[in-house]
């Protein structure tokens, strides 16, 4: 990230809400455990776990208004998968915890209220292993648990929730204007708000501890905590005004890191192989991380030189990020030779590489053989929800717009909230001139999206459309009445 562009005002959510430790973690044996201060009960604070997730909710609805959110289902599902198993070994771990990358190149990671923990794509393509990524993550988790946001919000009364959300909400109405931006975090409050939402050294020791028994629960490797602290350490050293964002949002300080150290040092070495999902995301991560055509370009030229010159640290993984690469470049014939590449090195079938040949195909009209080839990677990888969608795209393409719909319905009906599959069954309702349920599908993704009044604009639509029977009429003015409590809540909301 360039030195002009500071992290407050590149991503300022991150730094009034989030509690971020892009590397959090600190491990050790159960002996240590103890010596770690314990702030309290963590349920002994003003506000419930309801309102925390009410507040979460609201902050995730404007990072996805931002389009702030990566949209890639396979992201998504592998960082809700780590994320799970983590948590699975958690103390209270009471709440839902929803996990979602963050578009942002610096290395952070966040915790907001009500289970919602961000991980910039910065960090994941700094993290070196599946361990340390793990690190952060259940650091993040600690303080969720630990419920560090409620508590230290509810030394300002009940009112402080209402504040940082509204403070949210204009700096992110800001973000095209730097200047603005820049005034409203430097005013009285505001700036008192950040101050108050500072982790303080004993939160950050106790979120360490928890980590710590997480990590040790799930089986990954505690050493690599330090090797990733160290690296970060490094950084802000070498970089001092432009340290990663992490350092900069909680310092490091050397008590802590010498801290961490004591207590993994007698920790046993866990070699724990990284997934495969982990290094082919990561490897896809790596071949968009400049959309640009110089950007695709620079890329494209580094990952042949590291292949040509045997230089790859691991490479399956760099033959498949320059299949992405070329991809994105539309050289679709280059993209499919580098996936058969990738294939042929890392010798496993997988629902990512599947995917992504299946895009392939119908990219260049093979729409039959992408069918083909959805069908039975579906059916090896019944869980694989990018699969599913790009099956129902399939069929889209090979104009089964009929068996689309009732694939969908069935898939929206298991997975509500993923709002990927409304756009592909308004596209198949289109199609069929079903022109009610076409607006219907495209308002569920609207609330989804937390875009109410376009919402409630579609859903008018669809009543209007003429043609829907009386059951589908009662469900439309339904819905209806319930998202138009969402808008005047919201309103409500803001004007507090």
């Amino acid at each position: 990230m360039p030195a002009s562009s500071p992290f407050f005002f590149r991503k300022p959510l991150a730094i009034v809400i989030s509690f971020a430790l892009a590397a959090a973690p600190v491990g050790a044996q159960a002996q240590f455990v103890n010596q770690l201060p314990n702030l309290g009960d963590a349920s002994s604070d003003a506000f419930s776990p309801q309102m925390e997730r009410k507040v979460g909710e609201g902050i995730i609805r404007e990072l996805r208004r931002a389009h702030d959110i990566v949209d890639d289902v396979e992201l998504s599902q592998y960082l809700n998968a780590l994320g799970n198993t983590l948590v699975s070994h958690a103390p209270r771990a009471e709440s839902d915890f929803y996990f979602f990358a963050v578009k942002d190149n610096t290395l952070n990671a966040f915790a907001l209220p009500g289970g919602n923990i961000g991980v910039h794509t910065g960090l994941l393509l700094a993290a070196q292993s599946e361990s340390e990524l793990a690190s952060v993550m259940a650091h993040e988790i600690g303080h969720v648990v630990q419920r560090h946001i409620a508590r230290m919000l509810a030394k300002q009364g009940q009112d402080a929730l209402v504040s940082v959300a509204a403070l949210i909400l204009a700096i992110l109405a800001a973000r095209s204007n730097p200047d603005a931006a820049q005034g409203i975090a430097m005013a009285g409050g505001s700036y008192q708000i950040q101050n108050q939402l500072n982790f303080s050294r004993d939160a950050e020791r106790e979120a360490d501890r928890v980590g710590l028994q997480i990590l040790q629960g799930s089986g990954f490797n505690t050493h690599d905590m330090v090797t990733f602290f160290g690296r970060l350490q490094q950084a802000g050293r070498l970089y001092e005004n432009n340290a990663p964002a992490y350092l900069r949002t909680h310092p490091l300080t050397t008590e802590r890191m010498a801290d961490i150290q004591g207590r993994v040092q007698d920790a046993p070495v866990i070699m724990r192989a990284d997934s495969l999902d982990f290094t082919l995301l990561r490897a896809k991560l790596r071949a968009s991380q400049d959309g640009s055509v110089n950007g695709l370009r620079e890329t494209q030229k580094f990952l042949e030189h590291q292949l040509q010159q045997r230089t790859a640290p691991n490479e399956g993984a760099s033959w498949f990020a320059l299949a992405v690469t070329y991809s994105l470049q539309h050289n679709w014939v280059a993209a499919a030779d580098a996936l058969q590449h990738a294939r042929s090195l890392l010798k496993a079938a997988h629902p990512i590489l599947d995917r992504f040949e299946i895009e392939l195909k119908l990219a260049t009209g093979q729409n039959s053989a992408a069918l083909t080839l959805a069908q039975s990677a579906t059916q090896r990888f019944p869980q694989a929800r990018a699969l599913a969608q790009v099956y129902a795209q399939c069929l889209q393409a090979n104009g089964q717009h009929v068996k689309a719909i009732a694939f969908l319905r069935e898939q929206a009906t298991l997975y509500r909230q993923e709002m990927e599959l409304y756009p592909l069954l308004a596209n198949s309702y289109a199609a069929t001139g079903q022109h009610a349920q076409e607006h219907w599908a495209t308002a569920e993704y609207l609330i989804r999206m937390g875009a109410y009044p376009a919402a409630l604009e579609q859903l008018q639509q669809a009543r209007r459309a003429g043609d829907t029977d009386f059951f589908q009429l009662s469900m439309i003015d339904a819905r209806t009445h319930e998202v138009q409590q969402l808008v005047a809540e919201e309103a409500k909301e803001r004007v507090r």
